[in-house]
């Protein structure tokens, strides 16, 4: 299994736009074949700083996600909409795996 893993710095006058953003590619991960582990988004501490996290079976299994993604008229209207709304300033993404008993 492979994590993506991805820290936001986001506008924190934005933060409806982002949550909307995310909910949108939670349902798109999920339909691409993904297991989306939710947007984490700021409470206490730092105000401009989300994360998100979704695996896939392997790393294989994410490239295919992401030419799927590339050629998906929603997940296109999605990335529209947020260059639109301009709610992300930044991000980061690392690749992770899990290491179990």
């Amino acid at each position: 299994m492979i994590t993506c893993y991805l820290k936001y710095v986001i506008d924190p006058y934005k933060l409806a736009e982002f949550e909307d953003y995310g909910r949108r590619w939670i349902a798109l991960v999920t339909r691409l074949g993904g297991n989306h582990h939710g947007y984490f988004l700021p409470s206490e501490g730092a105000s401009n700083i989300a994360y998100a996290m979704f695996s896939f079976p392997s790393l294989a299994d994410y490239e295919t996600y992401r030419q799927r993604m590339a050629k998906d008229p929603e997940c296109q209207a999605v990335f529209e909409m947020e260059k639109h709304n301009r709610s992300i300033v930044s991000y980061e993404r690392s690749f992770l795996r899990p290491v179990f008993e």
